[in-house]
């Protein structure tokens, strides 16, 4: 181990050894979320196994892909989703499954039937207690390079089986989350994205896309569609010229796999993950695993903040020892809620300034002109408008998190929106003649412009209020006769699409915008009520000096690492 390597390694464990003395300092209650993370990150001893982890809601076929994978029926698996622990699957010379009871019984069985005892949900759906940890051993090439598998139960179900769930995640090298491709994104997806997965430093993610194979062509065009911006939008730390993005048909894969097809399993999508598989553990292993620090400094930075919260809380008490303790805490309440509003109408207000039309096209309309010319407009969506929405997108909705938990109020629907499509170049066709209405008129100037690509798509989906029943109205009249002609090949053409895709993508982000701040405003202006509860008693000084030294060493580990 190189010098610098040695150096990294010990400011890592420094940084572990202060984020232990910050929870004993906070003193966490046993059922605090931020003290079991923590305790997870600093009891997790060095493997010499990189561990994966299938990660997503129930029935959504993480069991069946990882049958796939190890190419037999190891993990159980049935129509009814049941699996209710978290499963480690290693190497083994045969297939066998141990149980570790909480009364420190170990069960030791051939084969893997006693699953359905101990790894199951009982008629209740509920885990069993007594389980402390379930692991299968398995003769699988994959798993003999020094790989573990980690099955874990669905998130859609109960709170114990999410607990479960989003501790193990930090103890993942490498997170592969199953989505449903008959659902697209949910809101509970991309909560996991967001609150399991970016916030808590785990950005080695593989998304796999599952049930392709039971929609049209068509529609399966279309969800892979938003699955490239969903994956795109995250920023997974994966080796240079891996994707993060796979479609696997779970359960055709493990049908062909234990029929030893190899052609069917090829069409399956199976063998594109797995070679991807096989690229991120060989690249961990000879460069190291990149994101081990990034959840202690996750972790860091929340422990930050709460130390910030409780030294602000005793300098008030030290402060104020003789006043009306309940009055100040209410003052103290107003002026953090008057600092996120005004925070939050300031992020909305620039936000609204950019998508100001003239503003956009000033800004954007050159480059989108120039990228169609260029063929590279995806290129140019995915490089500079879509990063400028996201960074304000942010601000605004970074205000709207901190006031969910200043009044303890769960998170709205996030602030998004589909992007329009993209323009393509063909020969233009003439223009309807004779309109009948004032609805007939606009198709026709919609097509003969170079309008028509913008109607449809999933843009009108994506387009809600006004805006959206204007789209759809143009997509009843025109798109629903025949295929719109697109654009032609000439200057005034390429300017004319840019100029109507800057003006579609400003009404879908106003709408959006527009939508997410009547609902934020009703958070941020919760109204503030005077607390009951006297605050405990600090020793004073003492309690205030012990805590800012925590914080203090903390900042030294954080930035050392």
């Amino acid at each position: 181990m190189s010098n610098s390597a040695m150096d990294r390694s010990e400011d890592y464990r420094h940084l572990i050894q202060r984020l232990q003395m910050a929870v004993g300092v906070l003193e966490l209650e046993e059922t605090d979320e931020l003290r079991r993370e923590v305790l997870t990150i600093c009891d997790r001893s060095p493997r010499s196994t990189l561990r994966l982890a299938v990660f997503g809601p129930f029935n959504y076929g993480k069991s069946t892909l990882l049958n796939a994978l190890l190419g037999e029926k190891a993990l159980p698996i049935d129509l009814i989703p049941t699996t209710g622990a978290a499963i480690t699957v290693r190497y083994g010379p045969h297939l066998q499954t141990r149980i570790c009871l909480q009364s420190r019984q170990e069960i030791i069985e051939q084969g893997t039937d006693i699953l359905k005892q101990y790894a199951i949900l009982d008629d209740h759906r509920r885990m069993r207690e007594d389980v402390v940890s379930v692991e299968v051993s398995c003769p699988h090439p994959f798993l003999q390079t020094g790989v573990e598998l980690l099955d874990l139960p669905g998130t859609n179900d109960r709170e114990a089986q999410d607990a479960l769930a989003k501790a193990q995640l930090l103890t993942a090298d490498l997170v592969i989350q199953m989505l449903d491709g008959r659902k697209l994104m949910t809101l509970g997806e991309r909560e996991h994205l967001r609150d399991w997965l970016l916030d808590r430093g785990i950005e080695s993610v593989v998304f796999v896309v599952n049930f392709l194979n039971l929609l049209d062509p068509e529609d399966q065009k279309q969800v892979m569609n938003r699955m490239r911006f969903v994956a795109e939008s995250f920023r997974s730390q994966l080796p240079s010229g891996i994707s993060n993005l796979y479609r696997v048909d779970a359960l055709p894969a493990l049908r062909a796999r234990l029929k030893g097809d190899m052609a069917a399993a090829q069409t399956t999508g199976l063998p594109m993950l797995e070679t991807a598989l096989h690229s991120i553990v060989q690249t961990y292993q000879t460069e190291g695993i990149p994101q081990q620090s990034q959840r202690a400094i996750a972790l860091a930075n929340r422990l930050q903040l709460a130390l910030k919260g409780k030294i602000a809380f005793v300098q008030a008490q030290v402060q104020t020892e003789a006043e009306d303790r309940a009055q100040q805490r209410l003052e103290i309440k107003e002026r953090a809620q008057k600092l996120i509003i005004k925070g939050f109408r300031e992020s909305v207000a620039d936000t609204k300034a950019w998508l100001d039309l003239p503003t956009l096209l000033r800004t954007h309309e050159t480059g989108a002109q120039i990228a169609l010319q260029q063929d590279r407009f995806p290129a140019w969506l995915t490089e500079t408008l879509k990063p400028t929405w996201l960074n304000h997108q942010r601000q605004v909705v970074g205000w709207v998190h901190k006031a969910c938990e200043f009044f303890n109020q769960p998170r709205p629907a996030e602030l998004w929106f589909a992007f329009p499509s993209g323009p393509a170049a063909s020969p233009p066709q003439p223009p309807t003649s004779s309109p009948q209405s004032k609805e007939e008129e606009i198709a026709p100037v919609a097509i003969a412009t170079g309008l028509g690509w913008l109607m449809g798509g999933p843009l009108g989906a994506a387009i809600f209020g006004g805006t959206g029943y204007m789209v759809n109205k143009l997509e009843n009249i025109a798109v629903s006769k025949a295929d719109l002609p697109k654009f032609e090949k000439n200057e005034e053409s390429y300017r004319q699409a840019a100029h109507y895709y800057l003006t579609q993508f400003r009404a879908a982000a106003l709408t959006a915008l527009q939508e997410y701040e009547r609902t934020a405003e009703k958070i941020i202006l919760t109204p503030i009520g005077e607390a009951n509860a006297e605050p405990k008693s600090y020793q004073n000084q003492h309690q205030l000096t012990l805590l800012q030294n925590t914080l203090a060493s903390l900042e030294d580990a954080i930035e050392a690492l």
